[in-house]
């Protein structure tokens, strides 16, 4: 299996560089907006085009694999995690970036058997940076090893984190909550790229000490998640226990001392899984 497992991460990592370049192009063409959930929850054209273009380039190669795609998931495809060989896909992680032109969008590719990853793609595309991991076998940066942080000392830690898209009084109360508290520790600075898969790069590559976020999705993280642990990181829920792929909370970090430090000021809330079952 392993060389099937490559074979299908080298396929990933072709696809992503594609759909990199159809973002690119549509940057400076077409960035025609729609919403999903709320007036800030924003979707493109070039999302779904995206999104549908890695389904079917995968297809044609992998016609047993399952898939999860954040476009696919919106237009009512459900989105559970089985055994079955599954790409977790988040064709545009930064559409509001996108839109705006703020210079960090991404494409996140992330792939599970059995439920557990076992390689990730995230391409930072107007950074041109491809960041890559393989469990048991490390994580890189346009083919350069990445290596977590090895700060120990959260007082002396960049955190980075986001907002969401979710307006809720109470939400956004716990956010700010959890934000005032980390600022006061107090660490050097809070960061936010825009996107949860390039935030857990930064994590990887060492520029910033931790990452957190709940709302966040399955296809923001799945790849990023693989990333950070193969650079020597460690990931958490946000409560201290173990991380859930579909729980939509995480804590991203260098090492379990920040992770934990970090989890103590968080005014956690349990959004609705991924995987929920409709009632």
């Amino acid at each position: 299996m392993a060389d099937l497992w490559q074979s299908a991460m080298d396929h990933a990592v072709a696809i992503a560089r594609k759909a990199g370049e159809t973002i690119r192009e549509a940057l400076l063409n077409d960035r025609k907006v729609t919403t999903k959930s709320s007036s800030v929850d924003l979707v493109t054209q070039t999302d779904q085009k995206v999104e549908k273009m890695i389904i079917q380039s995968v297809k044609e190669r992998f016609p047993a694999h399952r898939f999860i795609g954040e476009e696919s998931v919106a237009a009512g495809e459900a989105s559970n995690l089985t055994t079955a060989p599954t790409w977790i896909i988040d064709p545009i992680d930064g559409t509001t970036n996108f839109v705006h032109a703020f210079p960090f969008v991404a494409v996140s590719i992330g792939f599970a058997v059995n439920s557990q990853v076992e390689f990730g793609v995230v391409y930072s595309c107007l950074e041109d940076k491809m960041y890559t991991a393989r469990r048991g076998k490390g994580a890189f940066c346009n083919g350069e090893p990445l290596q977590v942080s090895d700060q120990t000392d959260v007082k002396q830690s960049i955190i980075a984190t986001e907002f969401g898209s979710s307006r809720d009084p109470e939400v956004v109360e716990n956010i700010f909550s959890s934000l005032r508290k980390i600022l006061c520790i107090p660490v050097h600075g809070v960061r936010g790229a825009g996107t949860a898969a390039v935030n857990m790069c930064l994590v990887a590559s060492g520029s910033v000490e931790a990452y957190y976020e709940i709302g966040i999705h399955v296809w923001d993280v799945a790849a990023g998640s693989l990333i950070v642990t193969e650079a020597g990181g460690v990931l958490m829920d946000v409560e201290g226990g173990e991380f859930d792929l579909m729980s939509r909370r995480v804590v991203a970090a260098n090492n379990k001392t920040i992770a934990e430090r970090i989890v103590k000021e968080i005014a956690a809330f349990q959004p609705e899984r991924d995987d929920h079952s409709p009632q």
